[in-house]
């Protein structure tokens, strides 16, 4: 062979080998990017050729897939009851993409989960489409429905839990929003998803309140302060009297005086009563006495200052550092911090489960096609906050709170019932209407399921002096509680 000849066979073999690399690089290397680029229309088309799977409560599925007419997308996602349930599911669309469990368990309502393969196999091996797994909840379904109509008409949030196990009963955000109406790829859906965005919506549907909203806690904080002066031995006990004037100076200031809306009893009083009259004076003594490091180890204990993963991600509640009379305010829920529904809700319980905090959860278990259980949640501590005797001394005085305090709209007969109102002031200047909070237990003698709720309503559509936790949110967190105390 020539010396040209031999040339242009190098230069052909060259190629050959860059061409050879350069699949193998595509096949091999880049596969798994080229598969997921957004850009890839196949993978989107697949995605959709095939009903997903369900997310279920109680045994029932709240979602479905429809097909669809003039599109390769052949299937799309439906939901039932989609605004009551759209806190706990979040969307799938084919436009938009996934949200909350949709998106955190994708793979297995896809059944593209490498823990179903063997499932995918034999659908494969017998002729059968392929299919989606499951997302079975702990949702109770009457206990939604009890907060989802509570509040009709109001904007807030509700979050109940099963303080023994940590299981996440009900979990409500209103205003809310239906999923299905921009789950396909229309100009409906398109025109849909723009009127719930926060710039065309004063009102906020897409907003999750009971996970994603951080509110001033007010008067409900005060059981916290109390566990608090419990844990640090500032009191031996809720009878014990303690040592506070009416009105009460804040510290470090040239004589602000903090007074009481309830007047005549909060003077040197025991917790039971300060909580029943919802003392500020008590409180915010206590927790300029613990100091703001003793405030923050002790709110940290329950949850606050770090995100918590239901397993969707709820924001962190927040007790900040902060100056003596500012750490004195917070002791009342009413300077710097913000907690969220989910977080009171997890104080409530814990104080409840006699001191111990179960991490919360909203999954009980993940399902192949063929039922069989992919994976099982197990109940799990997250900490323990207060000790046995101290929970149980905090409850009799929670529940003196529902028997002869400002709670009473919360009673339930032959119930053991414990709770705590909130009105918290916001806004500049305090103008804004309060929020209206209510936090309570409720604990069957029969041993029925017991239920820890928090309740915020954002506008009570009433008069700023008429707004109350008592009056506002305690039906709606009684409805709750009878709702789960019942068995539905």
């Amino acid at each position: 062979m020539n010396k040209p000849m031999r040339r242009v066979a190098i230069f052909c073999g060259l190629l050959m080998l860059a061409l050879l690399l350069r699949v193998n690089w595509v096949q091999f290397v880049q596969a798994d990017e080229l598969q997921t680029d957004p850009n890839n229309r196949r993978v989107a088309i697949e995605r959709y050729a095939h009903p997903r799977g369900d997310i279920i409560v109680e045994g029932t599925a709240i979602t479905g897939s429809q097909e669809t007419d003039g599109t390769d997308f052949r299937h799309k996602r439906t939901y039932t009851d989609g605004e009551m349930w759209a806190p706990v599911t979040g969307f799938a669309s084919q436009v938009f993409g996934t949200t909350q469990l949709e998106s955190i368990y994708d793979s297995i309502l896809t059944g593209d989960d490498d823990r179903l393969f063997f499932s995918r196999t034999i659908d494969m091996l017998t002729g059968k489409d392929k299919q989606g797994g499951n997302v079975v909840t702990t949702l109770n379904e009457a206990a939604q429905r009890a907060a989802w109509e509570g509040l009709e008409g109001k904007k807030g949030a509700v979050a109940a839990i099963d303080p023994t196990t940590g299981a996440i009963l009900a979990l409500v955000s209103a205003p809310s929003y239906d999923p299905s109406t921009f789950a396909g790829g229309s100009s409906e859906d398109g025109e849909a998803w723009s009127g719930l965005q926060q710039e065309n919506n004063d009102n906020a549907p897409m907003l999750n309140r009971a996970l994603r909203e951080t509110y001033p806690p007010g008067s409900t904080f005060k059981v916290l302060t109390a566990a608090a002066a419990l844990e640090n031995g500032l009191l031996a006990d809720v009878d014990e009297s303690t040592d506070y004037p009416e009105p009460y100076v804040l510290p470090d200031t040239a004589g602000v005086e903090l007074g009481n809306q309830i007047t005549g009893r909060c003077e040197d009083a025991s917790l039971r009563i300060a909580l029943m009259d919802s003392c500020n004076t008590v409180f915010a003594g206590l927790s300029a006495d613990i100091g703001n490091e003793g405030m923050i180890e002790a709110t940290e204990s329950f949850g606050f200052n770090e995100e918590v993963f239901v397993p969707v991600r709820a924001a962190a509640s927040v007790y900040p550092e902060d100056n003596r009379p500012q750490n004195a305010m917070a002791g009342i829920g009413q300077a710097s911090n913000r907690a969220t529904p989910l977080q009171m809700a997890m104080v409530t319980a814990a104080i409840a489960n006699d001191g111990k905090l179960m991490e919360p959860y909203m999954v009980e278990k993940l399902e192949a096609p063929n039922l069989n259980v992919v994976e099982q949640h197990r109940p799990s501590e997250m900490s323990r906050p207060m000790s046995p005797e101290n929970a149980q001394s905090l409850q009799s005085a929670m529940e003196s709170v529902v028997e002869e305090g400002t709670g009473q709209n919360a009673r339930i007969d032959g119930v053991r019932v414990g709770g705590k109102t909130g009105t918290a002031q916001h806004g500049e200047d305090n103008e804004n209407l309060p929020y209206a909070w209510f936090i309570s237990y409720a604990m069957p003698e029969d041993g029925g399921t017991p239920v820890a709720v928090a309740v915020v309503v954002e506008d009570g559509s009433a008069e700023r002096d008429r707004i109350s936790g008592g009056g506002l949110a305690a039906p709606i967190a009684k409805a709750v509680m009878e709702a789960v105390v019942s068995g539905g």
